[in-house]
């Protein structure tokens, strides 16, 4: 854990290094508040960023990671956790442990039957520069986020009871309008309490699906930590913060398909015949909403088909290689669908029954197609803050 006060850990914490990928200014604002203070900055490389010029950048943050090291930046806490509240943008508080995973528990890989696995299909293009980062770095920063179905409430939400009787580790205000952060130390008895809730958590979630814990957030970073396990570079165990998918302020926004340079009328009667059925119940079938230039409507897809309506609906647009984008609002998928020869498939909120069938799903079908959802609004995205050792 850095040692800095307040102001300084304002500075120190930034988002994630996917965020803000087509703002650029984005990161020079950061850039600018951080000015010449220690920074998580100068340990990260932004996607925004990534250029022809990345092995210099890399060697920079390598030095920069010694620099810090050399001049005792770190305070070290064996054997802890943190317990993490996280303020948001909207007021409600997202609750969390960081600590590590086993990477030989972890398999991002299509068709794993880890017990932890990605959520996602993992792009192999994205992990290169996060491999090159880390595979000759002596610290990581992690913006992972793992998924726990605690239906039960019973690892986490405890520690809110007893914070009072903790050690505070830190309590600022993120940069760039990223809220409210505060952060204690769980050592000692209470960090060995912990662990057995883990313990039994898993124990329990073992005998009812084939994956325990799923990654929310971050998936190609840690992939990029695997490959550097394997390969014999770095450690065994990667950082994380866990979080429970029933923490009510923890909201998945789905993410809608528009689908372009189609026509509209023929797409529909194919896309109907291939994996809707003629007649609606919600024992065969998933509606979803869709929306074009001259007509708006209902695409009944046929839950022999898949696990999901969205694991249908993607494998049928891939194998009919359309053209799609991706899009987060539903008002901009209905004005974009408002473009000639486009169509918009509106996929459902993730409410309190999608979120029970999350883990059941991931279970069943190995990963989620790609575009899923999305945890919160860019700004409520996991900032690197602690760092921890690997080499």
């Amino acid at each position: 854990m850095p040692n800095l006060d307040e102001k300084e850990f304002s500075k120190w914490a930034v988002i994630a290094c996917d965020q803000f990928t087509s703002q650029p200014e984005y990161w020079i604002k950061a850039k600018n508040f951080a000015g010449t203070s220690p920074s998580a900055l100068n340990l990260i490389l932004p996607e925004a960023m990534l250029d022809e010029s990345d092995d210099k950048k890399i060697s920079e943050i390598n030095s920069a990671m010694n620099e810090y090291l050399e001049k005792n930046l770190f305070t070290e806490y064996k054997n802890s956790y943190v317990y993490v509240e996280r303020k948001l943008l909207d007021g409600s508080t997202r609750r969390g442990v960081v600590g590590v995973i086993d990477l030989e528990e972890y398999d991002f890989k299509s068709g794993s039957c880890s017990k932890i696995r990605a959520t996602e299909e993992t792009v192999s293009e994205r992990i290169p520069p996060r491999k090159k980062i880390r595979e000759k770095a002596p610290l990581e920063l992690s913006h992972v986020i793992l998924l726990c179905d605690d239906d039960k409430r019973d690892i986490i939400e405890p520690l809110t009871l007893l914070k009072d009787r903790m050690k505070k580790i830190y309590d600022f205000d993120l940069m760039l309008g990223g809220g409210n952060i505060k952060g204690w130390l769980i050592s000692g008895g209470e960090a060995e309490n912990l662990s057995e809730r883990v313990r039994k958590y898993i124990e329990r979630k073992s005998k009812e699906l084939s994956v325990v814990f799923a990654i929310g957030d971050g998936n190609h970073s840690l992939a990029a930590a695997k490959t550097c396990y394997e390969a014999g570079m770095t450690s065994r165990y990667a950082m994380v913060e866990l979080e429970n998918i029933y923490d009510d302020a923890l909201k998945f926004e789905p993410i809608h398909r528009l689908v372009k340079n189609i026509n509209v009328e023929d797409f529909l009667k194919e896309i109907q015949n291939e994996i809707c059925v003629k007649d609606f119940s919600p024992e065969n079938s998933w509606s979803l909403n869709f929306y074009s230039r001259n007509k708006n409507g209902v695409l009944n897809i046929d839950k022999s088909k898949g696990a999901s309506a969205l694991i249908v609906l993607q494998k049928y647009l891939d194998e009919k290689n359309f053209e799609i984008d991706y899009i987060h609002d539903t008002e901009a998928l209905k004005n974009l669908s408002e473009t000639e020869n486009s169509l918009g498939i509106e996929l459902p909120p993730f409410d309190e029954s999608a979120k029970r069938d999350f883990f059941k799903i991931i279970s069943a079908s190995g990963v989620m197609p790609r575009k899923t959802f999305s945890m919160g609004h860019a700004q409520e995205k996991r900032y690197y803050l602690e760092a921890r050792r690997i080499k």
